[in-house]
């Protein structure tokens, strides 16, 4: 079994990107849980969405402390709060950031880390707004790229079954951020 959680605020879509992720997994034969956790239910509080997968069926219910990957949508988050609690030695972190991975040295001693600008690749595409774009789509796609654990292909059939407005440059942007997911000064290709 392969667990991940993803780290967000509210209103950038964190509890939506776990969503996209199950349907993108269960379209290439996992079975999947998806689940979120909240604290305070407002617009910039903390938010995180867990997400389970395996070939077998999963019977566990209960929530995730010791996750294969992360997925930060808000990188303030890293640092304020411990977004890596739990996560297994050697995890891997995608962080929605305009830096280079190699601006989070803390963390490359202990995990693997890439990086996407979502944000801006979501604010190019018209989704959300300039000072709150909504990074699900862009960071759901960045992850195909990154983790090759999810085809890319699936992430996008995933987001044109789910996304009912703007399908189009929702499923650009998850291409875009693909595209543009950095590893240690490198470009991931896509699988």
């Amino acid at each position: 079994m392969r667990e991940l959680r993803i780290h967000g605020r509210g209103g950038q879509g964190a509890v939506i990107a776990s969503k996209f992720l199950a349907v993108a997994f269960f379209r290439d034969g996992k079975w999947v849980q998806s689940f979120p956790a909240f604290g305070v239910e407002r617009r910039g509080a903390p938010v995180t969405a867990f997400l389970r997968l395996d070939d077998d069926p999963i019977r566990l219910r209960c929530e995730i402390v010791n996750p294969d990957d992360l997925i930060v949508l808000d990188p303030t988050l890293v640092g304020a709060v411990d977004v890596t609690g739990g996560l297994k030695k050697r995890g891997s972190i995608l962080i929605n950031s305009p830096h280079p991975p190699e601006t989070y040295g803390e963390l490359l001693k202990t995990f693997e880390v890439a990086t996407v600008d979502a944000s801006a690749i979501a604010t190019r595409h018209g989704i959300g707004s300039k000072t709150q774009p909504i990074v699900n789509t862009a960071i759901v796609g960045a992850f195909a790229a990154y983790s090759g654990i999810v085809t890319l292909e699936s992430v996008c059939e995933a987001i044109e079954e789910e996304v009912p407005l703007h399908t189009g440059r929702n499923v650009d942007a998850a291409k875009e951020a693909a595209e543009a997911v950095r590893t240690l000064g490198k470009v991931k290709a896509v699988p």
